[in-house]
């Protein structure tokens, strides 16, 4: 029976590739226009055989039309413990369809996963060696997984992409139960019932290629894709219900219960550093310190896919750990002072896909502390050497995350910033000399998210800090800088010192021509506007300020200033202006820049491109002076 069923399989497959023609010129011609990939066909079939028990069959069919289609050249999957990959059959085809190779399992390459110090994810890697365009590569494939928890999406076109013939199937064991929640699609799926299995398909035909559009997020917010997740799910040894949030954090709660007790000596520790703090706010930023400075962050994933931590004890013993590892920590020590904290799994990465509050599923790829307080709740990213005290930062801010309680997992906020978080102001006085060359003397404040860019130099030596000058923050290329890092308040202070053996942009005759600053106050060019679909993001609100000095020689006077100007829009305004201070023979400039909202709706975008195209122009006008 085995052999029958054996032969009808491979007399199906035979079937199937005598009536796939590769060749390009088979591909319908609208389906060909502004893409660089073209799914040819697709079959997925996810199949759940019990709650330990999960597979997914492959069969791709792909043709790359260009560089920016690379990326479906190469074959990645992950493995560990949970999953491996069986049978796996790589074919690459011409232009014409003529058969150019095919590779095996055996073809391919097993790298360890990252930079992590303790891990045991593998990828299994192979880089299709197509030599230039368009070419047609075919995959085919199945993945074997112990477990449950982790279900695939359909992701059904993304930019730059059309699709011939795609289609998905899940086929879920009785009685387990599959969720599906349909993203910027219609897409409805056929349904199957017998009497083990129900099954979902969905199908798409002929979608033609849409354009991806800079500044816009990920698929999960914009593209249309179908989202797959369990009600029921086991996980190593682990069995969980993840149909709402509660009992998804139940489950999570559960995996760190008991892993933050700390020795007795470590508790009277944390009592003696705490004891003249006056109230719990001082008390946890005391702490947060103390494992700033002792403790560092390394990547750690071990264990039912990473997700228990270490234990307070390990941690304290061995000054590191990963996020869970280090949230834990923290939790611990403030525990031990009878102040009450809990970890909070989330979505991190700026601009990261936004959690659905009505489909529960696994999302988190981070965790990080909350702790509730009378008057406010206190947020803490216990990763960062760097961070301010209760400053997420664009990683983790303005986002659900989920609290991993003892009475069940609560979908909660985390804080949002302003403009005002986000400050780099500086202050240059440049004495130039008649000669053209001159020196620069800058003071720079910054708060939030620029601390957090400015912190990180620290420790950095002067060749790198130079190439951050230039490269990052925008400063004209100096014969000699140093920069010294100085402390102000919450904020952090640099002053920057430079010399220059050319100060204007170029000299003609008596006249000097200088740009209104030393560096590009704002240099990012948004891209077009015309038939915007997708709402633009920035990284974060900000405000950046500058005031900018020009000591010039008593011999000199001003011949020209630029345009002062005042403009605005409902996300952001921007004022400059430019005087000469006859007494001191100074010219002084000066600019701001506020963005109020990071995140632009489609239909706002070309009022604000408009605004920055014309904050760019501000940077080239030139300042003239002469003799």
């Amino acid at each position: 029976m085995k052999k029958l069923l054996f032969i009808a399989a491979l007399f199906a497959v035979n079937e199937l590739n005598a009536q796939i023609n590769y060749a390009i010129s088979a591909i319908p011609d609208s389906l060909k226009a502004n893409v660089s990939v073209v799914k040819r066909y697709q079959k997925v079939q996810f199949e759940v055989n019990d709650i330990d028990r999960t597979s997914k069959k492959v069969h791709e069919i792909v043709s790359v039309f260009s560089e920016s289609g690379r990326g479906e050249l190469y074959f990645r999957q992950y493995i560990d413990k949970y999953q491996s990959v069986e049978d796996i059959e790589i074919n690459l085809y011409d232009a014409n369809g003529q058969i150019q190779g095919k590779y095996r399992k055996k073809d391919l390459q097993t790298v360890a996963v990252g930079s992590n110090l303790i891990d045991d994810n593998l990828l299994l890697y192979f880089a299709v060696p197509a030599t230039k365009y368009p070419v047609t590569v075919e995959y085919k494939y199945e993945v074997k997984t112990k477990g449950s928890l982790f279900y695939p999406s359909f992701n059904i076109i993304l930019p730059g992409e059309s699709v011939q013939h795609s289609e998905f199937t899940a086929s879920i064991a009785k009685p387990l139960q599959l969720r599906y929640k349909l993203r910027n699609t219609d897409l409805k799926p056929e349904i199957k019932e017998d009497d083990k299995f129900k099954t979902y398909k969905w199908t798409a035909k002929n979608l033609s290629a849409f354009r991806y559009e800079e500044g816009s997020i990920h698929e999960g917010s914009s593209y249309p894709m179908v989202q797959l997740a369990p009600t029921q799910f086991k996980h190593d040894d682990y069995k969980g219900d993840i149909s709402s949030w509660s009992s998804f954090g139940t489950y999570f709660y559960n995996l760190f219960k008991d892993q933050d007790k700390l020795p007795s000596q470590k508790v009277e520790f944390f009592k003696t550093l705490t004891q003249n703090a006056q109230s719990d706010r001082e008390k946890a930023a005391l702490i947060y310190k103390y494992m700033q400075d002792n403790f560092r962050y390394v990547s750690i994933q071990l264990g039912i896919g990473g997700f228990v931590p270490f234990s307070a004890t390990f941690t304290d013993e061995k000054k590191y750990g990963d996020c869970k590892a280090l949230t834990n920590y923290m939790l611990a020590a403030l525990k031990s002072i009878g102040i009450k904290s809990y970890a909070a799994d989330i979505n991190a990465g700026t601009n990261g896909v936004v959690v659905d509050a009505d489909f529960p599923a696994v999302f988190a790829n981070h965790v990080i502390l909350c702790i509730p307080m009378q008057k406010d709740t206190v947020w803490l990213e216990c990763t960062s050497k760097t961070a301010e005290f209760g400053v997420l930062g664009s990683f983790t801010e303005n986002r659900k995350a989920v609290l991993l309680t003892e009475k069940g997992g609560i979908l909660v906020s985390t804080p949002k910033s302003k403009a005002e978080d986000n400050l780099y102001s500086c202050n240059t006085e440049i004495d130039l000399q008649a000669d053209a060359n001159g020196k620069i003397n800058q003071q720079i404040y910054t708060s939030g998210e620029y601390l957090q860019i400015m912190q990180y130099l620290l420790n950095e030596k002067n060749e790198k800090l130079k190439e951050f000058a230039v490269f990052n923050m925008g400063l004209k290329q100096p014969d000699v800088l140093s920069m010294s890092p100085k402390v102000a308040g919450n904020a952090r202070h640099y002053e920057v010192n430079a010399s220059y053996e050319k100060i204007p942009e170029f000299v003609a005759g008596s006249k000097m021509f200088l740009a209104p600053r030393i560096y590009k106050f704002w240099s990012k060019k948004l891209p077009k506007a015309e038939n915007r679909k997708m709402d633009y993001y920035f990284d974060h609100p900000f405000i950046l300020s500058d005031t900018t000095r020009y000591n010039i020689p008593k011999e000199f006077t001003v011949d020209a200033l630029p345009k002062s100007k005042n403009i605005e829009c409902e996300y952001a305004t921007f004022t400059s202006s430019y005087t000469f201070d006859e007494a001191s023979s100074s010219v002084i400039s000066t600019a701001k820049l506020v963005l109020k909202e990071h995140r632009i709706p489609a239909q706002k975008y070309a009022d604000v491109k408009k605004f920055f195209d014309e904050v760019l122009s501000d940077d080239s006008q030139r300042v003239v002076v002469k003799k």
